[in-house]
C-alpha cells in the first residue's frame, strides 16, 4: 500500500476514538456524568497512542515473518505521536472546561483534592515540546540535540502511568496491565543499549 494512502487510513483509524465520543455526547449516552466520561475517555486515548508510537520500533526490530514485518510503521510513528498528543489536549481541555468551569481560581483547591495534576503538567508541556519539535525542519535545526529531547518520550510515558495510577480507588487491574506494558516498553530498550558494542 503507498505511504499517502496507510497515512490516510492511520488517520482515519486514529479519529474513530474522537467520533465515537462526539457521536455519544450528541445522542447523550455518556452516562451520569458525561464530564467525567469524556475527561476519562480522551485521557485513555492520549495514553493508547503514546504507548503506540513507544511499540512501533520494537514491533519494527522484533516481528519480521516471511513478508510479514512492521518497517512500514517506522514512517508514520510521528503521525501517531501526534494524535497522542491530540488527545491529551482534549483531556487537559476538558477537564478545564467541563471539572473547572474555566474556573481557574479554583485550580490550586484541584491540585490539593487531584494530586495526580501535578505530574500531567509536565507531561503534556513535553509532549507540545516534542510535536512542536516533530517536523523535519527542526530536526535539521537541532541536530543531535533533537534526538536527546525526543527521548523525553521515555519521562513522559511515565508520568503518563503515574497519572493512572494514582487515581486508582479499588481496582488496580487497569495500571498493572498499562504498567507491565510500559516495562516491556521502555525495558526492551534498556536491553538493547547494553547489547550495542561499546
Amino acid at each position: 500500500m503507498p505511504v499517502l494512502w496507510r497515512r490516510i487510513l492511520i488517520f482515519l483509524l486514529a479519529s474513530i476514538p474522537l467520533v465515537f465520543i462526539i457521536y455519544k455526547t450528541l445522542t447523550n449516552q455518556l452516562g451520569a456524568d458525561p464530564a467525567k466520561t469524556i475527561v476519562l475517555f480522551t485521557g485513555e486515548w492520549a495514553i493508547y497512542f503514546l504507548f503506540i508510537t513507544l511499540a512501533v520500533t520494537p514491533l519494527r526490530r522484533l516481528i519480521h515473518v516471511g513478508r510479514v514485518h512492521f518497517r512500514w510503521l517506522q514512517v508514520h510513528r510521528r503521525m501517531l505521536g501526534l494524535f497522542a498528543l491530540f488527545y491529551a489536549l482534549l483531556h487537559v481541555t476538558a477537564f478545564l472546561v467541563f471539572i473547572l468551569g474555566l474556573d481557574f481560581t479554583r485550580f490550586g483547591k484541584e491540585l490539593v483534592e487531584r494530586p495526580y495534576i501535578l505530574v500531567t503538567i509536565p507531561a503534556v508541556i513535553l509532549l507540545i515540546v516534542l510535536g512542536i519539535t516533530s517536523t523535519k525542519a527542526m530536526m535539521r535545526r537541532l541536530g543531535k540535540s533533537w534526538s536527546r529531547l525526543h527521548k523525553s518520550i521515555y519521562l513522559i510515558a511515565i508520568l503518563a502511568w503515574l497519572h493512572v495510577f494514582m487515581q486508582v480507588r479499588s481496582s488496580y487491574f487497569e495500571a498493572v496491565i498499562l504498567g507491565s506494558i510500559l516495562l516491556w516498553l521502555l525495558g526492551i530498550r534498556v536491553y538493547w543499549y547494553f547489547q550495542k558494542p561499546k
